[in-house]
């Protein structure tokens, strides 16, 4: 007789989707904070992300190893390096020293989107503006543990719209998006 293999309810189908519309709505309306804790089941808001987006057309990269080993085949994304991946998971607190995909002129949906771990999202001691399509007026957004170079650093590798990459800022059971679109500006802790 086999032994069923217990399944976490993150790699369901079901609760993918729901996860699937939260991180629509997040890129929908940049900078808004959206909380994943209905749907993370005891899981953190990192590994449900990755498990709604990975499958085997994408590449990934984890640099910083964030990625827990057993969750690799389940992701069943190809592991590639941070320069070419369509995916990068970083930790926030290390400052980036790569430069990701930016895309090309006749394809530029191929730049990257930079999974980036931080702290506290919604209420820490660094904080931005942002300005932009889906964000009404100015939006602040406040958070913990980025270092200043990513931030930095996307000013650059946004300059040649609609060149760039997209953000996802992720702490334990939250989420934030920041695409290429939006205008940041740092306001405090984050220089």
């Amino acid at each position: 007789m086999m032994k069923m293999m217990k399944s976490e309810t993150l790699w369901q189908g079901c609760v993918q989707q729901v996860l699937f519309r939260e991180l629509l709505e997040a890129f929908a309306r940049p900078g808004s904070v959206r909380d994943l804790n209905d749907s993370l089941a005891g899981g953190t808001a990192m590994r449900a992300v990755l498990a709604t987006l990975m499958d085997g057309e994408c590449s990934l990269a984890d640099p910083h190893h964030l990625i827990a080993a057993e969750d690799w085949p389940l992701l069943q994304a190809r592991r590639s390096n941070p320069e070419t991946a369509r995916f990068v998971m970083v930790n926030g607190k290390k400052a980036p020293n790569f430069t990701p995909a930016l895309g090309r002129l006749e394809s530029p949906e191929f730049g990257a989107t930079l999974l980036i771990a931080v702290e506290n999202l919604g209420r820490g001691t660094q904080s931005i503006s942002l300005a932009g399509p889906g964000i009404e007026g100015t939006g602040h957004l406040q958070f913990d543990e980025l270092h200043p170079d990513w931030l930095n650093q996307r000013v650059e590798w946004t300059s040649a719209f609609p060149l760039g990459v997209d953000l996802l800022l992720i702490d334990t059971s939250r989420i934030v998006a920041i695409p290429r679109t939006t205008q940041v500006k740092l306001t405090t802790g984050v220089r």
